[in-house]
């Protein structure tokens, strides 16, 4: 079970399971974790299940922007928040058709980096990685510092540091296992997410039927308290920004979906899943809040699943849904962790990062990317130890709008290699909606949500740092990244089948 040092082996002339074989992208097929093992059995024993990835995509998905970031979105709105998540959610389902084309087509654990890199260059691709994974090692830390804060307030016997480092240990042990056991660990956490939200529907619904001793408000929240659109267009603008932003992560699917058995039934089954069920849980969550309570309730702002949950008169409710929200945080950074070292070890076997991050295990782990993955996480416990009370704060402003950046290359690498697959006359077994007509419109969405971004003095500095940020990444890809002998690349070179 020691990790792999040696590069993995060239690709067979036949199709691995877990790789892409399709000749819908150029460029030569990336290996998954499993495709260099020797033992193809045991590898096998470790792919994620189907159910894996629907819930590692929703445990990422699923997390503080619904517990939490709802309530400041209402407050922003108005009971117009309803069509800020509409949209959001309009734009979360052609995203994720755009990238589920290309990974069903292409399976591959740097899967939008990977596209991009096909589709622009090497550089593009390269910086696109390096910036998803920068974001995501900072987002594993931050929601073990988060979670760390919730656990020391309702148990405050250890300081803020040892339950962020405890949580950083126990998750980065269950990366270096087997991918079937985190795919099995990460599946219950977010099934317990997933059953507090189905719960909160049921309460919300029964108390606005009356079913509930306490009085059903009706519809009156939605007129009443300045009307649907108290702060007006502009409002519904701005809780537009708070919504995109809470949906990053569920690009996470695409990268899984090249760990999977059957990768290119696999994601596009567990793409249409996900879509409907955020679109249930975050859209029906919403509208039990601006129903029960007004959107001007000052509990909204702190936590809006408990401000209902008292209204409906539940016992314990504070107790309950902060326990829902840590687990909520712990699922998030078990799969941000996965969905990091695979980003680094695609990263590694493309010759973008240093060659000892693209060895695996016996049982195809990447243990050497696992670790560097996590690495920023334990750093953050030294901080947490510093200053507990400003870092997570401070983590959270650096990761900023990352997922538009994401988002809009995606949407390009699609329109690109869709049409150079149109031209060769390929077929994908998933694909986009009316292209190309969707997507552009998808990109025009996009265009348009940055544009309000700009008008926001806050999410302004979160664009133009992201900007810059992605500037000067790409540049040192340009400048110190240079092709590797034997490195699979990302170039516009034919693949084998």
């Amino acid at each position: 079970m020691s990790p792999s040092n040696s590069r993995p082996t060239s690709a067979p002339s036949a199709p691995v399971q877990g790789t892409g074989s399709s000749t819908f992208h150029d460029g030569p097929v990336e290996h998954t974790p499993h495709s260099n093992t020797q033992n193809a059995q045991k590898a096998q024993s470790s792919y994620l299940k189907p159910r894996h990835l629907v819930m590692m995509a929703l445990g990422s998905a699923i997390g503080t922007g619904l517990f939490v970031g709802t309530g400041a979105a209402i407050q922003t709105a108005g009971p117009a928040v309803l069509i800020s998540y509409l949209v959001a959610c309009l734009l979360l389902v052609l995203v994720m058709r755009a990238l589920g084309e290309m990974a069903a087509a292409d399976p591959s654990s740097g899967a939008f980096s990977t596209y991009a890199g096909k589709a622009m260059g090497p550089t593009v691709g390269r910086a696109l990685g390096w910036l998803w994974w920068a974001q995501i090692v900072v987002v594993v830390a931050a929601e073990a510092t988060a979670a760390a804060q919730l656990v020391t307030e309702m148990w405050p016997s250890l300081p803020q540091w040892v339950w962020a480092l405890i949580f950083m240990a126990v998750f980065t042990a269950i990366n270096l296992v087997r991918v079937g056991t985190l795919g099995e660990t990460e599946f219950w956490f977010a099934l317990l997410k997933v059953a507090a939200v189905v719960a909160f529907l049921a309460v919300g619904v029964l108390l606005l039927i009356g079913v509930l001793p306490a009085p059903s408000p009706g519809l009156s929240n939605l007129t009443e308290h300045g009307g649907f659109m108290p702060n007006g267009i502009t409002g519904v603008a701005a809780a537009l920004l708070v919504v995109i932003f809470a949906f990053g992560g569920t690009e996470l699917v695409t990268i899984a979906a090249a760990e999977t058995e059957d990768p290119q039934r696999n994601v596009a089954a567990a793409i249409r899943t996900i879509l409907i069920r955020i679109l249930v849980f975050y859209v029906g969550a919403v509208t039990v809040m601006v129903l029960v309570l007004p959107w001007n309730n000052t509990e909204l702002s702190s936590s809006p699943f408990v401000a209902v949950l008292n209204v409906a008169g539940i016992p314990g409710a504070d107790v309950l849904m902060n326990i829902v929200i840590i687990l909520a945080l712990l699922s998030a950074l078990n799969a941000n962790v996965y969905g990091s070292s695979r980003m680094l070890y695609s990263l590694a076997r493309r010759g973008s990062a240093p060659n000892a991050l693209a060895g695996t295990s016996s049982r195809g782990v990447p243990r050497a990317a696992v670790v560097i993955s996590v690495l920023f996480g334990f750093i953050a416990v030294v901080l947490n130890y510093l200053w507990p009370e400003t870092i997570l704060n401070i983590m959270l402003n650096v990761i900023g709008s990352t997922c538009l950046v994401v988002w809009g290359l995606a949407l390009i690498s699609q329109i690109i290699l869709r049409k150079r697959a149109d031209r060769a006359g390929v077929e994908s077994p998933l694909k986009m909606w009316l292209f190309p007509w969707l997507s552009y419109f998808a990109l025009a969405l996009l265009a348009a949500i940055i544009i309000l971004g700009l008008l926001d003095s806050v999410v302004r500095f979160q664009l133009i740092a992201t900007f810059i940020l992605v500037c000067l990444i790409a540049l040192a890809c340009k400048v110190f990244i240079k092709p590797r002998a034997g490195s699979v690349s990302a170039d516009d070179a034919a693949p084998r089948t």
